[in-house]
C-alpha cells in the first residue's frame, strides 16, 4: 500500500498521484491540509524521508515569510510549526513501507518501485 500526502490544488501533487495510479497501486490519499499529520506522524515521515524538519518547509508560503523567516528553531519547534500550519509542509510526500520521497519533481515517486 502507498500513502500520498496530497494537495489537489497543487499540479505536482496531482501529477505524482497520476503516476501512482498508472502503476495500479493501492493508494491511500491523505489530504494533509484537512487532516494534518500529528507531530509524531511528521517525525516518522521525516525519518523515512531522511530529512531534517527545515528541509521539508515550503519557504515561499506567506505564513513562513510572516512568522518564521530568519528564525533559528529546533527540530521540534519546526515540526510544531508544520503541525500548526500544514501549508508549510512540502508536497507531495509519498510513502511506501519504510521509505518515503517528496514528489518534486513528480517522477521522484518512481524511486519507491
Amino acid at each position: 500500500m502507498i500513502q500520498i500526502y496530497h494537495n489537489n490544488r497543487c499540479s505536482k501533487s496531482r501529477q505524482a498521484l497520476q503516476l501512482l495510479q498508472d502503476k495500479n497501486q493501492e493508494i491511500v490519499v491523505i489530504d494533509y491540509l484537512k487532516n494534518p499529520p500529528t507531530a509524531d506522524e511528521l517525525g516518522h515521515l521525516l525519518h523515512k524521508l531522511s530529512m531534517r524538519p527545515e528541509e521539508l518547509l515550503r519557504k515561499g508560503e506567506a505564513v513562513y515569510k510572516e512568522q518564521y523567516k530568519g528564525k533559528s528553531l529546533s527540530a521540534e519547534e519546526w515540526i510544531q510549526a508544520m503541525v500548526l500550519h500544514p501549508v508549510l509542509i512540502e508536497r507531495p510526500i509519498v510513502v511506501k513501507g519504510d521509505k518515503a520521497v517528496v514528489g518534486r519533481p513528480p517522477e521522484k515517486v518512481m524511486e519507491l518501485f
